[in-house]
């Protein structure tokens, strides 16, 4: 080894991927998983299963980064929302209403459901994706609610998010 080259693995930081990355890269794991389940039991059953799973570890994941910011308001959600979810233009959100009790806004491109339709699995997009918003918010805050009655993902327009901390 060179001396002037010397370095150790404790100091390079790794770089984490973005979000959508890393949907990209759990997708080509987790849908033949859900595929392989689907044909030892019904498909919706595997397809719930999957959900549930994927909804709780986006609880924890909800709580671990408030624990990490060390503030669980709706600012803190609200940077969450803006510099994770919509990392590497993600999201292309219009914003209606950013209060300390509300966040509202609508998505009008979503990234990840065209992601989901380039790998030809835009059918579980749902389970993937769509259901851990609610999850998140709650492990983030246990009073964030998430009211939300379409998406992107299902073949709306756009995805109405209604944020409100009670």
């Amino acid at each position: 080894m060179h001396a002037d080259r010397e370095w150790s693995l404790e100091r390079v930081q790794p770089i984490e991927p973005s979000l959508l990355k890393r949907r990209e890269i759990e997708a080509r794991i987790a849908v033949p998983l859900i595929q392989a389940f689907a044909e030892k039991m019904e498909r919706e059953q595997a397809l719930a299963m999957a959900t549930k799973v994927i909804q709780a570890l986006a609880c924890a994941a909800g709580r671990e980064m408030a624990k990490k910011l060390g503030v669980n308001d709706m600012v803190a959600f609200t940077r969450v929302i803006r510099g994770v979810w919509a990392q590497d233009k993600a999201l292309e959100m219009t914003m209606l209403e950013e209060t300390d009790l509300k966040l509202s806004f609508d998505v009008t491109r979503c990234a990840y459901a065209e992601l989901y339709e380039k790998l030809g699995m835009k059918e579980f997009g749902r389970c993937l994706s769509c259901s851990r918003d609610a999850g998140f918010a709650e492990g983030f805050n246990p009073r964030l609610k998430l009211q939300r009655t379409q998406t992107i993902m299902e073949g709306s327009p756009h995805c109405d998010f209604r944020f409100s901390l009670e």
